[in-house]
Order: structure tokens, then C-alpha cells, then sequence
């Protein structure tokens, strides 16, 4: 390659990396808010009067609802291409819902406000890695998207630990949904730079010519059945944290911690596992679900030290599902129908997030190792599925 083939593949890199890193700047703010929350969502509800079938419910509709309006954000974004007014409404719904959390007396008000939260969520995800891809194409997806869960996963680190100090500290459950706050403004204000530097995120991506196709590829949909049975088979944090605050095995101070360590490890496999899926692709999507599974009955069945091995492998399977399995999207998917393509996988996978968070919490409630045998029979079964797309994505080559 000459000087001027290699300063124009080059030319592209630099803005699409800063891109990258001020959403992952974003997400690192705002994963501080609402993962902060989540860690002692579970116990909360507790607190208030919630059994495990209650928080089951909650924690799955939630991401049911978040899933469901994806699809509808993203046909929206694809048609209207008003990807920064629905990104910018997403996340102010979303990490706002989270201080208004210290105001909730009752149960039934902080179900609604965190439902509210994932619904943001929901609303601006699929824009968020539509505009994702377009950068990530010009540094390899994997990477890209495995550099932006490592910087959302560091804030789902850092946002435990706040709400641990606010409890050592013998604050309440309020007092650490107030300072959240903080960290919710700092996204809002990174994420308006970010719309005022690039307007238009789509250009960054690199122009490639595309078959026409009616709809989305067969491969598409089988790795759409891969990732709902993964998502059936994964235990909110909420029913853990409940698990935890009902059995004692953690106590009330160390279960935002552990929830941090899960966070942490996934923030480096993330970057470890977006390197490889540039090299090796959807089998290492299959080895990370494998693995993953094994975290049921650590976190559910063991003492302190097991229940601890069990959340770094549970990061591992978020930073998996966050990174990678996102990425693998990209790669299905015609550009003019990124945001569309992801609307519908995340719609299809909250619906069975949903189905086995709410038979999880049920099963809670009747029989621990059922749960633990359901949560790995379903995470199992993703595994042929994916090897067939492995098989369909080589044929396709």
C-alpha cells in the first residue's frame, strides 16, 4: 500500500475513535447512574415489602418494556434519521428516573420508576449503536464496540461503589439513589457535546456496497433465537441482590460491591473479547455463553467466596452480551437498516429476558436449584443455534 492508499483508509480512524470514546464517555456516566441503582434495586423493593416473585416480575418487565419500544425507536430513527433527538429523550428519561428513586415510599412507585428507566433505556439504545456501528466499521467493530462496553462497564463499576460508600457510611437506600444525580447531569452534558461535534455520525462509517435484500438475512434471525434463550437463561441482578439480602450470604454493604467486581470484569473482557471477535468471530460469542453459565449456581447455591467467582462470570456474560453480541449485529444488517435491525433483536431478546426473569422469580419463591436449572438448560440450548450461524456466516464469505 502507498502513501496516499494508507492516508485515506487512515483519514477516517481519528474522528470515528473520538466518536467512540465520548459515547463510551457517555455511557460511562450514565452506566455510573443507573447501574449504581440497580445494585441495590432487588433489596430495595425488598425493603418496601416486595417478595421475590415481585422482584422477578419487576426487574424482567422492565427490560421487557425497554426491549419492546426498541423496535419502535429504531423503524423511527431509520425513517426520520432524527437519531440525536431520540438519543438525547432516551437518556434523559433514563438516568433521571434513577434520583427521582430516593423519592419512592411505596413499592409500587419505585417498580414504575424503574420501569421508566429501562423504557429510556430502550429508547435510545438501538440509535446509540446504530451510530455506534457506522464509527466502529473504521476500527474494526468488535473492537469498537468492545471499547465502549470496557468505558460503560467501568462507570458500572465506579456506580456500585458510590452506593456501597453512601451504605458504609449508614446511609439509606434514598441517599445513594440522590447522589446518582450527579453523574446523570455529566452524561447529559458529554452526550450534547457530542451531538454539537458530530451531527451527522453516520458519515463516519465506511462506504461499502451492499446487496439489496428484502428483508433481514436468515443468519439474522437464527442468531436472534441464539441470543433470546442466552437472555431467558440470565439472572437479573435484582433477584441476586435479593437472593443476597434474603439468605445473608453477602450482607447489605458488600452486595454493591459484588455486583462492582461483576462490572469490573466486564469491562476487561469486553475489550479482550471485541480483539478477538475481529479475529475469530461468532466463536467466541459461543465459548463466552458457555462460560458464562456457569455462574447460576455459584451465585445462587455457594457461600461468600463461590457466590464471588459466580459474579465476575456473570460480568463476563454482560460484558459479552453488551459487546460482542452487539456487535455481531453490525454484520447483518444493511447500513440503511442498522437502527432497525437492532430495534428488533433487542425487542425479541428483552420479550424472553422478560419471560425468564418472571419464571425465575417465581421459581425463586418454590425451588433455588429449579431456577439454576433452568437459568443453564436455556443458556445451553443457545449454543447449536449459534454454531449454525457460525455455519451460515462462513458460507456466506
Amino acid at each position: 500500500m502507498n502513501g496516499a492508499a494508507f492516508k485515506k483508509k487512515t483519514a477516517g480512524i481519528r474522528p470515528a475513535m473520538l466518536f467512540i470514546v465520548l459515547i463510551g464517555v457517555v455511557s460511562l456516566f450514565a452506566d455510573m447512574t443507573y447501574e449504581g441503582a440497580r445494585s441495590i434495586t432487588g433489596q430495595f423493593l425488598g425493603s418496601l415489602g416486595a417478595n421475590g416473585a415481585i422482584v422477578g416480575f419487576v426487574a424482567g418487565f422492565g427490560e421487557l418494556a425497554g426491549y419492546a419500544i426498541r423496535f419502535l425507536s429504531g423503524v423511527i430513527a431509520d425513517r426520520t434519521e432524527r437519531y440525536w433527538t431520540l438519543a438525547v429523550a432516551g437518556y434523559v428519561v433514563n438516568l433521571f428516573a434513577v434520583p427521582l428513586l430516593a423519592l419512592a415510599g411505596r413499592w409500587e412507585i419505585a417498580a414504575c420508576l424503574m420501569i421508566v428507566e429501562r423504557i429510556g433505556k430502550g429508547i435510545r439504545n438501538p440509535v446509540r449503536d446504530a451510530m455506534l456501528s457506522h464509527a466502529a466499521s473504521e476500527v474494526g467493530t468488535g473492537w469498537g464496540f468492545g471499547l465502549h462496553e470496557a468505558m460503560d462497564s467501568t462507570g458500572a463499576t465506579i456506580g456500585p461503589l458510590i452506593v456501597a460508600a453512601v451504605l458504609y457510611e449508614k446511609g439509606s437506600y434514598q441517599t445513594g439513589f440522590a447522589f446518582l444525580l450527579i453523574p446523570a447531569v455529566l452524561a447529559i452534558a458529554v452526550l450534547i457535546c457530542s451531538m454539537l461535534l458530530y451531527p451527522r455520525p453516520k458519515e463516519l462509517g465506511v462506504s461499502v456496497p451492499e446487496l439489496q435484500t428484502r428483508g433481514l438475512p436468515d443468519v439474522y434471525w437464527i442468531y436472534l433465537g441464539a441470543m433470546a434463550l442466552a437472555g431467558a437463561g440470565y439472572a437479573d441482578f435484582p433477584l441476586i441482590g435479593y437472593h443476597f439480602e434474603k439468605t445473608l450470604v453477602v450482607s447489605r454493604n458488600w452486595a454493591p460491591v459484588f455486583y462492582s467486581v461483576a462490572m469490573g470484569a466486564a469491562a476487561i473482557t469486553s475489550l479482550v473479547l471485541g480483539r478477538l471477535f475481529d479475529r475469530v468471530g461468532i466463536r467466541i460469542i459461543i465459548v463466552s455463553v458457555l462460560l458464562s453459565s456457569i455462574f447460576a449456581p455459584l451465585v445462587f447455591l455457594g457461600g461468600f467466596g463461590l457466590s464471588l467467582v459466580g459474579m465476575a462470570l456473570w460480568g463476563l456474560g454482560m460484558g459479552a452480551h453488551e459487546s460482542v453480541m452487539r456487535a455481531a449485529v453490525a454484520g447483518m444488517a444493511p447500513r440503511d437498516r442498522r437502527a432497525t435491525a437492532y430495534g428488533i433483536f433487542n425487542t425479541g431478546y428483552g420479550i424472553f429476558w422478560f419471560l425468564g426473569s418472571f419464571l425465575m422469580g417465581a421459581l425463586y419463591d418454590i425451588s433455588i436449584p429449579y431456577l439454576v436449572l433452568f437459568s443453564m438448560v436455556c443458556q445451553f440450548a443457545s449454543a447449536p443455534l449459534l454454531f449454525a450461524v457460525k455455519r451460515k456466516s462462513q458460507l456466506m464469505r
